[in-house]
């Protein structure tokens, strides 16, 4: 019998540093129709209230996590993972610290903002319990989409 593996690699969850910024703009220019730009993740490093996480695989960057924390609530603000690594449970070891810092800081639920054509994103998050709270008109560009904003009641665990 012919068995195949998957490869086997370690992933470290850790703040994100200023020299992931460029790691983490070419993920985002590869995988996003309408990236941010290199200095909204320079000026995420100055954030009080929230910050990014990186997933490390053997000195390469291979996701990322930002999140904001404002009067008992969490947002998540963007979600990357590299297309090589993707379909490895590595966004959902990030969300995962998300929920983990949400629940740190007492936070009740936790907010995320999706593309309705994003369908294997909206899958993940329904994994995760976030159900469709509503939806905000022309949100994204390039190409012009709603956002479906979901949401995730903390209480509920």
């Amino acid at each position: 019998m012919n068995e195949v593996r998957k490869q086997e690699f370690s992933i470290v969850i850790r703040p994100m540093r200023p020299f992931d910024i460029a790691s983490i703009t070419l993920i985002e220019t590869r995988i996003f129709s309408d990236p941010w730009p290199m200095v909204a993740f320079e000026e995420e490093l100055q954030r009080d209230n929230g910050g990014f996480l990186v997933a490390e695989s053997d000195g390469t960057v291979t996701g990322y996590i930002g999140y904001i924390i404002s009067a008992g609530e969490a947002q998540i603000i963007n979600v990357g993972v590299a297309p090589e690594f993707q379909r490895k449970s590595i966004a959902k070891r990030l969300i995962s610290h998300i929920f983990e810092i949400a629940k740190k800081a007492d936070c009740e639920y936790i907010f995320l903002d999706v593309r309705p054509s994003n369908s294997a994103a909206i899958g993940l998050y329904r994994q995760f319990g976030f159900s469709e709270l509503y939806r905000r008109p022309g949100y994204y560009r390039f190409p012009n989409e709603d956002a479906i904003v979901m949401v995730k009641n903390l209480g509920e665990e």
